[in-house]
């Protein structure tokens, strides 16, 4: 099993597109990125830690590549959105790929390139190739928080306009 780490605005969000695919171990919410050790989600939403809210997957490559998780990934973001993700606005909700060795930063690298020569958006794709750092799990109620908040979370992702600008870029037309 191997490790993919990917910041995509509410980590809330971040979970449902990868969970029971054949290959996906788990998928835990968290922080990554920043300078505080062991931060709290009160921190991390001041936006002055450095932490990105991340979700850290624990995949099997030979039945789930890291490509479909990238792939999967660019379809959850808006990429050229330089300042959070949809409603949720500040440094700790930016779009990031954190690799974990030089596979996964080549091939990061590689789809962020045909990302932008895709011709999908008419801005600059701004999501970040970082280096992994040290993950800090979030809260235990932070994870699942779909199936524990069902109607909570229905609402949020309904308001941050995530699914709409899915649909727009993303269906197939």
């Amino acid at each position: 099993m191997q490790k993919a780490t990917f910041a995509g605005g509410c980590f809330w969000c971040m979970v449902t597109p990868f969970e029971e695919l054949p290959g996906i171990g788990g998928i835990v919410s968290g922080y990554s990125g920043g300078h505080v050790k062991n931060p709290t989600y009160e921190q991390v939403k001041t936006g002055t830690t450095g932490h990105y809210e991340v979700v850290e997957i624990t995949y099997d490559p030979e039945l789930f590549p890291y490509e479909r998780l990238l792939e999967l990934f660019w379809q959850q973001i808006d990429p050229t959105d330089p300042d959070g993700q949809f409603q949720d606005r500040g440094s700790q909700y930016k779009a990031a790929i954190f690799y974990h060795d030089e596979k996964q930063l080549v091939l990061a690298q590689k789809s962020k390139e045909e990302m932008a020569s895709s011709g999908k958006f008419k801005k600059p794709i701004v999501t970040e190739i970082l280096p992994a750092r040290t993950f800090y799990e979030a809260e235990n109620y932070h994870q699942d928080f779909h199936k524990k908040n069902p109607k909570h979370y229905k609402e949020d992702r309904k308001q941050s306009g995530r699914d709409e600008f899915i649909d727009q870029h993303w269906s197939a037309k």
